[in-house]
C-alpha cells in the first residue's frame, strides 16, 4: 500500500472499512508522510474494543448503558444475573455486525454468552460485554474532527434487523435514512455536549487523540441521550444517505482533517430533502448468503433519478453478480421520508435479482409518524 502510494503520488488516503484501522493501516500511512483521512490504531479502539469505549466512557461521565466486560462463559453468565431481562450482550471485538444479541429471555441471554466463547467470532470473542437494555428510540449521529475541531456531518436511522417490522437477526445493516427527525437540533446539541465532543476531548487528554470520522450511535431514552457504541468509519448503509445530501466539497472537507486545519473551513452543507437506502441482499444473509445470482436492470433503477451503490458485486464473464450478503444499496431522495421511500422502492422494483431479498418497509417508524401529521 505504502508503495502504491509513492508512486501514483498519491495526496490523500481515505480508510473505509474498520478492520484496518483497528490493524494500524492510517499509522502506518502517516508515518511515510501520506495524508490519510481516519484514525490511529489506538484511537480506532473506539470500535475495535467495546470494553475500551465503555471504560472510557466511565472515566469521563459520558452517558451510556451501565455494563461489564467479562474474559470468559463462566464470568458472562455470573454477570447475567446482575442484570435484569432484556439484556444486550456483545462480543468486544470487530465481529462484522454479528457479534451483538438482545436477550429477551435468560435462555437466550446465556446461549449468547455461550456463542460469544466457542469460538465463533474469533478473536472478537476473546472478551464480553454485558449491558443494560436501554429503552428507546435508536438515531445515528455523525463527527468530522481533527483531534481538536468538531464539526457536525449529520443524522440518520438504519434497520439493522433482517426482516420486515424489525424482526430476525441483527445485521449490519438493511436499510437507512438521513436525517433522523427524531434526533431534533435541541437532542443533537446534548449528543455533542455530553457524549460526542467529551469523547474527543477524553482520547487527546489520554494520548490517543482522534482523526477522521466518528459516528455515534444513539438511544434516545427518557432520561436522555445514550452512547450505545462508535464506530470509526461512515458506515454502511447510513454513508450512502449521507453521500445523497451532502452539498460540499466532500475531499477538501477530509483533506482538511488529515491535515489538521477542520477548524479553517465553513461547516458541511446539507440538503433538507430526505434520502433513503434499501439494501438488497443475497438469500441466507446474513448466515450464509448465495453468490453468482444474476443482477440485471441497475440502468433501469437509476433512470428512475435514484442511485445504485454497488456493497457486493462482480462481473462474470461480462454478467453482472452477486458475490457478498449485502450486494446493492438502492437509494433515492425526496422531500420528506414517504416521498424518499416511494422513489426507493420504485428504484429496486426495476432490478432483477432473483437470488436476492430486500426488506420493504425502511423507514417505517417515520412514514408512520408523517402519516399523522
Amino acid at each position: 500500500m505504502l508503495a502504491f502510494c509513492e508512486a501514483q503520488r498519491i495526496g490523500l488516503v481515505v480508510v473505509g472499512p474498520e478492520a484496518p484501522l483497528v490493524d494500524g493501516l492510517a499509522d502506518s500511512l502517516r508515518g511515510a508522510g501520506v495524508p490519510v483521512f481516519g484514525p490511529s490504531r489506538a484511537a480506532a479502539q473506539l470500535e475495535g474494543s467495546k470494553a475500551f469505549t465503555k471504560e472510557l466512557c466511565a472515566r469521563h461521565a459520558i452517558p451510556t448503558a451501565a455494563f461489564e466486560r467479562v474474559r470468559s462463559a463462566a464470568e458472562g453468565l455470573a454477570a447475567l444475573g446482575r442484570f435484569g431481562i432484556p439484556v444486550v450482550i456483545k462480543a468486544d471485538g470487530l465481529a462484522a455486525g454479528k457479534g451483538v444479541t438482545v436477550a429477551l429471555t435468560a435462555a437466550e441471554a446465556e446461549a449468547a454468552v455461550r456463542e460469544i466463547f466457542s469460538g465463533r467470532f474469533g478473536e472478537a470473542g476473546a472478551e464480553a460485554v454485558i449491558e443494560e437494555f436501554l429503552e428507546g428510540e435508536e438515531a445515528s449521529f455523525f463527527a468530522l474532527t481533527d483531534g481538536h475541531t468538531l464539526v457536525a456531518f449529520g443524522s440518520a436511522q438504519d434497520h439493522k434487523r433482517v426482516g420486515d417490522g424489525d424482526t430476525g437477526p441483527n445485521t449490519g445493516g438493511m436499510g437507512a435514512y438521513s436525517p433522523a427527525p427524531v434526533l431534533t437540533p435541541l437532542l443533537e446539541g446534548e449528543a455533542i455536549e455530553r457524549i460526542v465532543a467529551p469523547t474527543v476531548r477524553a482520547m487527546a487528554q489520554e494520548g490517543t487523540p482522534y482523526s477522521g470520522v466518528l459516528y455515534a450511535g444513539l438511544m434516545l431514552t427518557p432520561q436522555g441521550v445514550k452512547l450505545i457504541e462508535y464506530n470509526c468509519r461512515f458506515g454502511d448503509p447510513e454513508c450512502q444517505v449521507l453521500m445523497m445530501r451532502l452539498e460540499s466539497d466532500l475531499p477538501e472537507l477530509l483533506l482538511a482533517c488529515a491535515e489538521n486545519r477542520l477548524a479553517a473551513l465553513p461547516a458541511p452543507r446539507f440538503s433538507p430533502d430526505t434520502a433513503l437506502t434499501v439494501v438488497m441482499a443475497a438469500r441466507g444473509y446474513p448466515d450464509t448468503p448465495a453468490r453468482g445470482g444474476a443482477i440485471r436492470g441497475i440502468a433501469a433503477a437509476e433512470a428512475t433519478g435514484a442511485m445504485v451503490f454497488h456493497a457486493g458485486t462482480a462481473l462474470d464473464e461480462g454478467e453482472l453478480v452477486a458475490s457478498g450478503g449485502r450486494v446493492l444499496n438502492v437509494t433515492a431522495t425526496g422531500k420528506r421520508v414517504t416521498e424518499a421511500q416511494r422513489a426507493a422502492y420504485t428504484a429496486v422494483d426495476a432490478i432483477d435479482f432473483a437470488q436476492g431479498f430486500c426488506r420493504r418497509d425502511i423507514g417505517w417508524r417515520e412514514v408512520a409518524r408523517e402519516a399523522q401529521d
